[in-house]
């Protein structure tokens, strides 16, 4: 068994992966809208920022999911769920990461950033978690608001204004996340049954969810268009996504005929992984300069 510290606790409690990938997507917001003239100190307050207010967010979510995190095998064994870690010790490391986050995005960057932090911690901690993630099929599709918010941050750190490619930013990290989680709650349908979340295929089914991812992976290739034919990205990304997307929607609609549901998601899940990455990493790459 891995040992357990106490600062592999509070690591866990921000939900390192998740922000990774936000961090991947707000660098890559950042670098689409600079075209390669970059401010190094604005991006690392930018980054530090975002950091923060989605670590402070993580941890609300844990703090409220902390019970029901009991009953399931996959988060049984969180710090909050085990009690490694006092709810009060996180709620203040919660409030504190939050207030710093927030101060560094409106007075480091902009207050654009600032307040589109503010917007993507409110869906996630009010709108998604307190609210629709124990009441409705609809919370993964809205909280995914919240989870499009960092590329537009890093978008609007370099220009100060919400135009067409901050848009475009969002629809790409909006669209992207319902078939991506709804990947991983079909694997663990069963355990968000028993912990009482009323998910898509809980409530729907899971033939009913790989229809609904459908739409959402169709809608991510003229996005990707979009941002290539607007002048934000060059060829190889247009290329790299577009190959990407319709690998990912063939599979996607490969999900209505196969009946190992588990196996199939489990491979859309890494799909849908590996696509985000890719795609913002060669978006960096071959971004347009000036």
């Amino acid at each position: 068994m891995r040992r357990r510290t106490v600062l592999g606790d509070w690591i866990q409690l921000v939900k390192p992966r998740i922000i990774q990938l936000n961090l991947v997507a707000a660098f890559g917001g950042y670098w689409l809208a600079s075209k390669w003239v970059i401010d190094w100190g604005l991006l690392c307050w930018m980054l530090l920022g975002t950091t923060l207010t989605m670590a402070s967010s993580c941890i609300f979510n844990n703090i409220w999911d902390h019970k029901l995190d009991r009953k399931m095998v996959r988060t049984n064994s969180r710090p909050l769920a085990t009690g490694r870690i006092q709810l009060t010790h996180a709620l203040w490391c919660a409030l504190v990461l939050g207030i710093l986050g927030e101060w560094i995005l409106f007075l480091n960057v902009n207050r654009i950033a600032g307040w589109l932090g503010l917007l993507g911690m409110f869906f996630y901690i009010v709108i998604y978690t307190m609210w629709l993630k124990r009441k409705s099929t609809w919370s993964t599709a809205v909280g995914g608001v919240s989870g499009a918010v960092p590329p537009v941050i890093g978008y609007c750190a370099s220009t100060g204004t919400v135009d067409i490619g901050a848009v475009l930013l969002f629809c790409l990290l909006f669209l992207w996340q319902p078939a991506h989680f709804w990947s991983l709650a079909i694997r663990r349908v069963e355990e968000y049954r028993a912990a009482g979340f009323p998910l898509l295929p809980v409530r729907k089914g899971v033939r009913r969810t790989k229809l609904q991812m459908i739409p959402y992976v169709t809608l991510l290739l003229p996005t990707v268009i979009l941002l290539y034919v607007t002048g934000f990205s060059g060829p190889v990304f247009l290329i790299v996504s577009v190959i990407g997307g319709v690998i990912w929607l063939w599979h996607t609609l490969r999900g209505m005929i196969v009946s190992l549901d588990e196996r199939w998601a489990r491979t859309n899940f890494l799909i849908s992984v590996n696509y985000l990455m890719i795609v913002f990493i060669v978006m960096i790459l071959d971004t347009p300069a000036i």
